[in-house]
């Protein structure tokens, strides 16, 4: 049993935080779903569940992307708490969350008979018979985002050149979604929430590239991120 490493308590707390997180977001889709099947006109449990996944999956995406933004915001160098590791932590947990809510999106329109779009348009782009703009754009979307959170998982194995260009995409991801989504709304209220968190991130990635000092801090950045995706793999282990 000498081989068997001691559970570090940091670990434990943050399992919590995920955890409750995980608890949080299951929730809040339950309350959006109710919400969807009041403000959409909805047929049927899979579209239900279909719509209501993807309105999380855009806000959590809204969410991962803001909180990029601030984490290389050269103004975020001021915060104290918490911490950088801490906050890369939780970037890292929105993005599994994320994902998770969108494969239940994809699936739920993937195999909704009378959804017109089937897996061939749920992965296809110009697959679906639905609304083929709209739901192309869904699907180039998804595979932008799987693209810029594959290379950020492997940051401490390539060179900062290599995976921060292009996790940088992650907005065009978000670009697509949102334009993605609009296209398959019917509620005239729940586009009000999408203008206003579109305006937002435009208004703090405007306030972060006009920062000074933007490339040091992101460097610095870059090397946090590296070693706790490093620490992490080392404790999974």
């Amino acid at each position: 049993m000498s081989h068997l490493r001691p559970v570090d308590p940091s670990t434990r707390h943050v399992g919590r935080r995920r955890a409750l997180f995980v608890v949080a977001t299951v929730l809040c889709n339950a309350l959006l779903t109710q919400a969807a099947a009041i403000a959409l006109p909805v047929d049927g449990t899979h579209s239900l569940l279909a719509r209501s996944a993807g309105i999380t999956s855009y806000l959590l995406l809204a969410l991962l992307v803001l909180s990029g933004l601030l984490l290389s915001h050269p103004w975020s160098s001021r915060w104290r708490r918490p911490s950088p590791a801490v906050r890369i932590r939780a970037h890292v947990s929105l993005a599994a969350v994320t994902l998770a809510f969108t494969t239940v999106h994809v699936v739920m329109w993937a195999t909704d008979d009378d959804g017109g779009v089937g897996w061939w348009g749920a992965l296809v782009p110009w697959g679906s018979s639905f609304r083929p703009f709209y739901v192309t754009l869904g699907v180039l979307g998804l595979y932008t985002g799987l693209l810029t959170g594959v290379t950020a998982s492997l940051a401490g194995r390539l060179s900062l050149r290599v995976w921060w260009p292009i996790h940088k995409v992650s907005v065009v991801a978000l670009m697509l979604v949102w334009v993605h989504t609009l296209g398959g709304l019917d509620a005239p209220a729940l586009v009000i929430v999408y203008v206003a968190t579109g305006l937002l991130l435009v208004v703090v990635a405007a306030s972060r590239h006009a920062a000074r000092h933007h490339r040091a801090h992101v460097h610095e950045l870059a090397t946090v991120v590296a070693r706790e995706l490093v620490l992490h793999g080392t404790h999974s282990r």
